[in-house]
């Protein structure tokens, strides 16, 4: 088809459709992250201060090994209950969940969305091809981008 200068029209490029946004548009990349031998009360302070509800436990060689989450830690009122002081010496191996779920950075928000629709996780952490910890999305970030597209 021509246009009105003589010239071929250009087909519209996909750009101008929908574009779903993908992980890493709205993934946290600046992780606060824990060993499994940090002081528990030291991670109580951070996720305070830091207001966030987790993060991921790290091995010396950087891989996840565990979460610890705000109701990981709440738990540490149980531990000197005999006390009936809320406080201890314990370490984020005694508190943290091993229980986890990962998505890839090459996933977009709607597969996201899904899976935090059918499933209790609050946060997923995001990998890259070669199983990397790169980051962390979480509910609060899908409504956001939700937020951004309405």
């Amino acid at each position: 088809m021509k246009n009105f200068q003589n010239k071929l029209a250009e087909k519209e490029s996909p750009k101008n459709k929908a574009q779903i946004p993908s992980v890493a548009d709205y993934m946290t990349k600046d992780l606060i992250t824990f060993k499994k031998d940090t002081d528990i009360n030291v991670v109580i302070k951070s996720l305070l201060q830091n207001r966030i509800s987790g993060a991921p436990v790290l091995n010396d060689n950087g891989q996840v090994v565990g979460l610890i989450d705000d109701k990981d830690c709440l738990n540490v009122l149980f531990g000197n209950a005999y006390n009936r002081l809320p406080t201890t010496t314990d370490t984020v191996s005694s508190y943290m969940s091993s229980v986890m779920k990962s998505i890839s950075i090459d996933q977009d928000i709607m597969d996201v969305a899904s899976v935090f629709i059918s499933s209790p996780y609050k946060r997923l952490l995001v990998m890259d091809d070669d199983n990397k910890l790169v980051g962390q999305i979480s509910r609060r970030d899908i409504l956001r981008a939700i937020k951004e597209l309405s």
